[in-house]
C-alpha cells in the first residue's frame, strides 16, 4: 500500500510540474522538464501492481483525478489519456510476462514509455521527433536507474 501512495503523489507532482514549469527548448524541441521524473512513475506502477494486483487502476484514477484539481486541466487530460494508453501497455506486459520482477520492469518500461511519450506530446501539442526522443531517453534513464538498483 505504501507504493500506491507514492505513486499517487508522483502522478500529481508530475502533472503539476507540467502545468507550472515552462517547457525547455532542447535540440530544437519543446520539452516539458518534468519528463525526467516520469520514468520513475512507470516503475512505481509495477511495484503498486505487485502489491495491489489489478486494483492498480484505483491509484491511477485517484492520481489523475487529483491532477485535474491541482494541475492545468488541459495537461491533466493529455496526461490522463497518455497514462490510460501507456499504463494499459505496461499492465499487459507486466501481467502476461512471467519473468522475474526486475526483467518485467525493464520490458514494460521499454514498451510503455514510448507509448506515453508519443500520446502525451501529441495531445498536449508539444510533439516533435527530437522532443519525443529526448523524452523517451530521459524516462528510460530513470527506469534504468531503478532497474539497476534492484536485486
Amino acid at each position: 500500500m505504501k507504493y500506491a501512495l507514492f505513486y499517487i503523489v508522483a502522478i500529481v507532482a508530475a502533472n503539476y510540474g507540467f502545468s507550472v514549469i515552462p517547457p525547455w527548448h532542447v535540440f530544437g524541441a519543446v520539452l516539458p522538464p518534468m519528463t525526467f521524473a516520469v520514468g520513475a512513475v512507470f516503475v512505481l506502477r509495477d511495484f503498486v501492481q505487485r502489491d495491489l494486483g489489478h486494483w492498480v487502476a484505483v491509484p491511477i484514477v485517484i492520481g489523475t483525478g487529483l491532477s485535474f484539481i491541482m494541475a492545468d486541466p488541459f495537461i491533466a487530460a493529455a496526461s490522463g489519456a497518455a497514462f490510460a494508453i501507456s499504463e494499459s501497455v505496461d499492465w499487459l506486459v507486466y501481467t502476461k510476462t512471467k519473468a522475474p520482477m526486475k526483467q518485467r520492469i525493464l520490458l514494460s518500461s521499454c514498451l510503455s514509455v514510448p507509448a506515453d511519450s508519443a500520446a502525451f506530446l501529441l495531445l498536449a501539442g508539444f510533439f516533435s521527433w527530437p522532443g519525443f526522443l529526448v523524452m523517451v531517453v530521459s524516462k528510460m534513464i530513470a527506469a534504468l536507474i531503478v532497474w539497476v538498483s534492484l536485486k
